[in-house]
C-alpha cells in the first residue's frame, strides 16, 4: 500500500525539523502511542495501539532514520509486532523545503503487514493508515503550534 501527502506548516523549516526530531512533540501526534523514546541517534522504540474498525492490536517495534540531511529530509522506517495479528512494517521518505517563511513537507510512503492482520483486508487496513496519517499531521501541527494546512497528493 502506498501513501503519500503534503502539508504546508506555517514554521520556520527549523523549527518542523526539530519538531519532527523531538519524542514528546511525536508522541503527542501519533494516535494512539503509548511510549516513543530515542535509543540511539537514530533509532527510536516505540508502542502504539491501532484503531483497525473491529481490533485494536497495540504495535511493539522500532523506527530507523536514514539518509539524513538536517533540516531537510531523511528516510523513516519502521517494523511493528502486533501479538497475534502479524506484522506491519513501512517506511516513508520525508522532504522539507522552504515557502516563504513557511515550510512545505512532502512524504511518500508505503506499507504493509502480514499474518492474521491481512485478513482484515486492505480496505480496512489502508483506510486506517489513511486516518493515522491525517490524525498525525493534525495533531503535529497542535504539538509544535503552529497551523497545518493540507496540500493533497501532487498528481
Amino acid at each position: 500500500m502506498d501513501f503519500g501527502g503534503r502539508y504546508l506548516i506555517a514554521a520556520p523549516r527549523e523549527k518542523v525539523w526539530a519538531a519532527l526530531n523531538d519524542a514528546e512533540v511525536l508522541k503527542a501526534a501519533i494516535p494512539g502511542c503509548h511510549k516513543i523514546e530515542w535509543v540511539s541517534e537514530t533509532t527510536l522504540d516505540l508502542e502504539i495501539k491501532v484503531n483497525l474498525g473491529v481490533v485494536h492490536p497495540v504495535f511493539k517495534g522500532g523506527l530507523t532514520l536514514s539518509g539524513i540531511v538536517p533540516a531537510e529530509r531523511y528516510t523513516l522506517a519502521g517494523k511493528g509486532k502486533g501479538g497475534l495479528l502479524g506484522l506491519a512494517e513501512g517506511a516513508a521518505d520525508i522532504v522539507l523545503t522552504d515557502e516563504g517563511d513557511q515550510t512545505r513537507l512532502v512524504f511518500t510512503a508505503e506499507g504493509g503487514a502480514s499474518g492474521q492482520i491481512m485478513r482484515l483486508g486492505k480496505a480496512i487496513i489502508g483506510n486506517s493508515a489513511q486516518k493515522v496519517i491525517d490524525g498525525f499531521f493534525e495533531r503535529f501541527g497542535s504539538a509544535m503550534g503552529a497551523d497545518v494546512t493540507p496540500l493533497g497528493v501532487e498528481a
